[in-house]
């Protein structure tokens, strides 16, 4: 048995199935619909397209930083059992809060000095994050130390990418990743931004494109050229309730790479998906390191 837990967020948008799987720990990031704070339960509930068509509807979800103490409350009681934490987390670029989940750790490790917490920043969210997730479990599994599978986490992150479109850019707005004037005249011209993950973590523009098919193409595109290994690759499509763009994707990509037996699609996250809003779509996959 090892004498560390495995951790993980709920921004890497894992499915729950893996959760119970592999029975990960996992730290549930907080969104707020309409007043109330609900949890990400990774899709256990079922209620992913719900959530999406009540954006669809005018409900304006935002999210929060996880405080401290929820930190302080999901480490403690595996260091009081005598064990310590590798913590997978999703890039600090994008959120404070694995800087919260650094504080607990020093607080903690005060108080239990005998035991190790090794937070590692994957420079990602939702499916690179989980991709690296399920390569680093295996070496967790098969027996590798806490600072093994950080270091190999650390080595390869940047081979975990993503491209992705949304369907309205009202809601990159309202995050104000574009400015309301660029939001304007993006949707009279109908321009779609192609959106990665860079180097240092952060979302970044690369292109844009006029139309929604031309960008399904352009991101299929961008991941066929960063596939170097199918069997390795680990494809997974998704998409914020929008299953036959999705269809549409997958089928795109195996005919860039025919080669690639298994593509999985999963629904985007309450979190994510409060700042693309319903319609976006990205493929995600494990190959060359990012450009940018």
């Amino acid at each position: 048995m090892n004498p560390y837990v495995f951790m993980t967020d709920s921004d890497s948008d894992l499915p729950y199935t893996y959760v119970d799987e592999l029975d990960l720990s996992v730290v549930y990031m907080p969104y707020i619909v309409n007043g109330q704070e609900h949890m990400d339960d990774l899709g256990r509930a079922g209620a992913q397209k719900e959530y999406f068509d009540s954006m669809r509807a005018g409900a304006a979800p935002s999210t929060s930083l996880l405080p401290v103490g929820a930190y302080l409350e999901q480490f403690e009681p595996i260091l009081a059992q005598g064990k310590d934490i590798l913590f997978i987390a999703f890039s600090s670029q994008l959120s404070g809060t694995l800087a919260n989940a650094r504080s607990a750790s020093e607080e903690l490790l005060e108080k239990y000095p005998e035991r190790k917490i090794l937070i590692v920043d994957t420079l990602s969210i939702s499916a690179p994050q989980s991709i690296l997730i399920l390569k680093a479990y295996e070496l967790y599994k098969a027996g590798k130390s806490m600072e093994e599978v950080a270091r190999w986490v650390e080595e390869n992150r940047l081979r975990a990418q993503a491209w992705f479109t949304v369907d309205d850019l009202k809601y990159l707005r309202r995050g104000g990743r574009i400015s309301a004037v660029a939001a304007t005249v993006g949707t009279m011209l109908d321009l779609k931004p192609i959106i990665t993950e860079s180097r240092e973590g952060k979302l970044v523009s690369i292109d844009k494109v006029r139309g929604r098919k031309s960008a399904l193409r352009l991101i299929a595109d961008r991941a066929a050229e960063c596939i170097e290994d199918p069997a390795n690759a680990m494809p997974v499509i998704m998409h914020a309730d929008a299953p036959e763009d999705a269809q549409r994707l997958e089928k795109l990509l195996r005919e860039r790479v025919p080669q690639l037996t298994d593509i999985q699609t999963w629904y985007v996250g309450p979190v994510i998906g409060a700042h693309c809003g319903p319609g976006t779509v990205a493929i995600c996959c494990f190959g060359k390191e990012r450009a940018q």
